[in-house]
């Protein structure tokens, strides 16, 4: 537990830094020191998923939910931000811990794009869900979400907004650094239906379809003994 916190914590620093920097930096690389930061707040998740004792099945079962996820993307890119990548990423987090969801997400990012697009929007897509995957395992530790449909529903909503917002920062780091706040404030104004809209999907698949998958999880995760309380990132 506290080196989960202590990974958060570099996550957090490091992130807030290339907000700071991004504002500081008045020259042109203010985008690529921007993503260098993002790449290396994710470093933490990363290299205890590296120096972690795994089954094959157990990584293979993480590779597998994560290909769910961008695959589930795919079909939906001709409707923006509609989509379910993020219900297989937040029930898979439920079942299989905060640091199994992060890089479930982040790798559904990296993956989906192969199929729509590879970008200097990339990283912050593998931060954002990653971190939406990490946020569901951390406060489902005693069950809160998957106990309680309204308040898995009020998260799913949450992160539906919170991950737009998290985009709109690497469009807004150049206007950060000119500290043109207008224009920055009417981005976040335009994104506004495109949130919604992620939030709302996000509502609907959790409403539909999170009580069946979990239990299919958990079934299989209890059949095969995967990534149990004591194994789990």
């Amino acid at each position: 537990m506290a080196r989960t916190r202590l990974a958060f914590v570099i996550t957090a620093v490091l992130f807030l830094a290339a907000m700071g920097f991004t504002s500081a930096v008045s020259d042109d690389q203010y985008l690529l020191i921007s993503i260098a930061l993002v790449i290396a707040s994710m470093l933490p998740f990363f290299i205890r998923f590296e120096v972690k004792k795994m089954q094959a099945r157990e990584i293979v079962l993480i590779a597998v939910m994560a290909a769910i996820a961008a695959v589930g993307r795919v079909p939906f890119a001709p409707l923006p931000s509609v989509q379910p990548t993020s219900f297989v990423i937040i029930v898979s987090a439920l079942v299989f811990g905060a640091e199994s969801g992060f890089m479930i997400g982040a790798f559904a990012a990296l993956v989906s794009n192969m199929f729509l697009g590879q970008g200097p929007w990339t990283p912050w897509q593998m931060f954002a869900w990653g971190m939406m995957g990490w946020t569901a395992g951390l406060l489902n530790r005693t069950g809160v979400l998957s106990s309680s449909r309204w308040l898995l529903l009020l998260f799913g909503a949450v992160w539906g907004m919170l991950f737009g917002w998290i985009m709109n920062f690497w469009l807004a780091s150049g206007l950060l650094s000119q500290h043109d706040w207008g224009a920055i404030a009417a981005l976040y104004a335009s994104s506004l239906y495109f949130d919604l809209a992620h939030a709302g999907s996000n509502v609907f698949f959790l409403m539909l379809f999170a009580a069946s998958w979990i239990k299919i999880l958990q079934r299989f995760k209890r059949k095969y003994g995967l990534l149990q309380p004591n194994e789990t990132l």
